[in-house]
């Protein structure tokens, strides 16, 4: 018996997210399908982060335990042959039996990107959020750096969510622009349900000249999710990076 570990790249434009539902079509459904028809074993996945439909991964990270005689660092390429073009097992692996993808994840890194122009891209139209308002770049950039350092982050997480405590950590922010291009990263040990999705709606609101850019410590401590932008669209995320 092994442990297998996999870094995943998927465009989830096609699939509903990447945990398991019914009568849905899942990226861990697909995998675990791939794991079966290689190794002849119904394989449990575990994936470090449950991405929604549309949300697109960079570095998803995924474990498996097996009885199969293939190499760890061998499963990517099976793999590979086999799933279809829009997932991709970027590395594999064998680790410790006591590895867990979700559970010993220390942190992650998220990116979201914006194409600023006054008409929709026809090759990103599913890879970014279209805005067509000239947006304050700068104004961004400034309004990114107040979400650094531990917050109640209350504000910044969908209705519906139940977790223990909404005071997260984050370790780094960046925003960047190149051509018509906006690109917004995010590193922390733990983000809320939507919580990047709000946080860059918040910025492109900020970019449009609706928020101040130095109202967001005051918006961050209002816990009034009213007084954040809306949810940006699922296409523009992604998950780059899971850290352990």
């Amino acid at each position: 018996m092994k442990n297998i570990k996999l870094i995943i790249e998927y465009d989830g434009t096609n699939y509903h997210g990447w945990q398991t539902q019914e009568n849905a079509r899942t990226v861990q459904d697909v995998i675990e399908k791939a794991l079966e028809d290689l190794t002849g074993e119904k394989i449990a996945l575990i994936g470090s982060s449950r991405t929604d439909f549309g949300v697109h991964a960079l570095g998803q990270v995924a474990n498996f335990i097996t009885n199969s005689t293939i190499p760890g660092d061998r499963f990517c390429y099976a793999l590979n042959r086999i799933l279809p073009e829009d997932i991709v097992i970027r590395e594999s692996c064998e680790v410790s039996l006591d590895f867990h993808a979700r559970f010993q994840a220390k942190g992650k890194k998220y990116r979201y990107i914006i194409y600023n122009s006054r008409f929709p891209s026809a090759m990103l139209r599913k890879r970014a959020y279209h805005v067509s308002y000239n947006l304050d770049a700068e104004g961004m950039k400034k309004a990114a750096s107040y979400f650094t350092g531990t917050h109640d982050f209350f504000t910044f997480m969908a209705t519906g969510s139940s977790v223990k405590t909404t005071v997260r950590t984050i370790t780094g922010v960046s925003l960047e622009k190149k051509d018509n291009i906006l690109e917004f990263e995010i590193c922390g040990n733990g983000f809320l349900y939507n919580m990047v999705r709000i946080i860059a709606g918040t910025l492109v609101e900020v970019g449009m000249g609706r928020i101040k850019a130095d109202d967001i410590p005051d918006i961050i401590k209002s816990k009034d999710r009213k007084k954040a932008g809306r949810t940006a669209p699922a296409h523009g995320l992604y998950l780059v990076e899971v850290y352990y």
